[in-house]
């Protein structure tokens, strides 16, 4: 990624950082002030309802006052007690809603004209309850409790009214505090959708970026696929090459050996057999090292027979496969006591359907590899070899009763460098290899093999 878009990325984040941090502060901030306006709204409140209540208590009492005095019934004294009491809770309601020490002293100065203002009337109360009524007229006739109540009503409206200011200014201070939050969040938005913009942008440049590499992976990993075919395609023609080398030098030595050691064995029999009659025939240590002499020389030429039957079956080019692998079982069976059961069927349906000397060879070393591993691994009481021609290819199978292994997990070591070596048989003659086996229930070799104009196709 280039310099100018990881600046534009780097500052989209710390922008949106802020943008988050500032809505959080003005939200707080409104939050606090408008908590606080909120306060004062019900302090404000509860002191005009207080007031209000004040005022009421005085009416009340000042009118069960004067209705005692006037008919000197008891009854007006039940209203006018319960006034006197509503009145000091009431004046407790209203210390407790001041909202501001600047109030206290119209406080102040109310309880002492409402303490006035009960005491008046507690006076002419008293003075009538003693038929002094003289007395109670005149205190009723100075109006002193008519100004005090005066005094209280200006009072009580002056207090009334920085009540409502504060109300005002409570209602002011949350329309500012939602006008203020209203900008922050307006704001915050505007900076949230500009740090949107930028991460889109960014986030297209990212993805650009990442198609781009993920191109360039495209194209280095077909790269190296071409070059690992290359290499697969070169190692596999080598060993190819390698093999068949090896099979022709199998096939030079078994010709030597056939040729030159064939020679000489058989020249050492003649000699023997020459001699043989011209021998004492009263010396039987004579005979007997004679006798041994030809046994030897026939075990020498059984073994060299074997060694180039090993080195390159000459049954094989003589008599075909299917004779091939008869003799092969019958010498496996004799010299293993395994029991061999084979099911073979001629391979060459037509002359131009047939098997190459290549794929013939193929097969037999298979089946050769498979017996072998069956004698050194399997533990198997009894292997059947099939051979089955099919029009377009032919298949073998070696099948044994063993101790079988755990085919998921591969094959033992000791068995894999000749699995490998048979599947590489296989698949350089354009066929196909597979290897089934569970413990404890045998071992299967299937191999399937083009003809001759099949292989030439493929």
């Amino acid at each position: 990624m280039s310099w100018p878009r990881l600046r534009r990325f780097a500052l989209a984040l710390p922008l949106a950082l802020v943008a988050v941090g500032v809505l959080l502060l003005v939200n707080e901030a409104g939050f606090n002030r408008s908590q606080q306006a909120v306060q004062a709204l019900r302090q404000s409140h509860a002191a005009q309802e207080a007031l209000d209540q004040l005022m009421q208590g005085l009416l009340n009492a000042e009118s069960g006052q004067r209705g005692y005095l006037l008919t000197q019934d008891e009854r007006y004294l039940q209203p006018y007690e319960g006034a006197i009491l509503a009145i000091q809770s009431h004046l407790d309601a209203l210390r407790n809603a001041q909202p501001a020490p600047a109030h206290q002293q119209d406080f102040d100065q109310l309880v002492q004209l409402v303490a006035r203002k009960l005491s008046e009337m507690e006076l002419t109360v008293q003075m009538r309850r003693k038929d002094n009524d003289e007395g109670w007229r005149f205190v009723l006739s100075t109006d002193v409790g008519q100004q005090d109540m005066e005094a209280i009503r200006k009072l009580v409206v002056r207090m009334s009214g920085r009540s409502a200011q504060q109300v005002e200014r409570g209602d002011a201070d949350i329309h500012e505090a939602l006008a203020w939050s209203r900008i922050g969040i307006t704001l915050v938005a505007l900076a949230a959708l500009l740090a949107f913009h930028l991460y889109l942008r960014n986030s297209q440049a990212l993805r650009a970026a990442h198609e781009r590499e993920q191109q360039v992976l495209e194209r280095e990993r077909e790269r190296l696929e071409q070059l690992v075919r290359e290499r697969t395609a070169s190692l596999s023609e080598l060993a190819h090459h390698l093999q068949q080398v090896r099979e022709d030098e199998r096939a030079h030595l078994a010709r030597e050996l056939h040729d030159e050691l064939g020679a000489l064995l058989t020249a050492a029999k003649l000699d023997v057999a020459r001699l043989k009659p011209r021998m004492d025939p009263d010396s039987p240590e004579s005979a007997e090292r004679l006798q041994h002499l030809t046994d030897t020389l026939n075990s020498g030429i059984a073994l060299k027979r074997r060694i180039i039957e090993d080195l390159r079956p000459s049954s094989l080019d003589n008599l075909g496969l299917v004779a091939s692998l008869e003799i092969l079982t019958r010498e496996f069976s004799e010299r293993s006591g395994i029991a061999v059961q084979v099911r073979l069927e001629p391979v060459q349906l037509s002359a131009s359907a047939q098997l190459s000397a290549s794929a013939q060879l193929t097969v037999y070393r298979l089946v050769q590899e498979a017996l072998t591993n069956v004698l050194k691994h399997a533990q198997a009481r009894t292997v059947v070899v099939g051979l089955n021609a099919y029009p377009g290819h032919v298949c073998v199978q070696v099948r044994d009763d063993g101790r079988g292994f755990d085919a998921q997990a591969g094959a033992a070591p000791t068995r894999a460098h000749g699995l490998l070596g048979m599947r590489h048989r296989v698949n350089a003659e354009g066929g196909q290899l597979t290897v089934s086996a569970t413990p404890g229930q045998g071992t299967l070799v299937s191999a399937r093999l083009p003809l001759a104009q099949a292989a030439a196709a493929h």
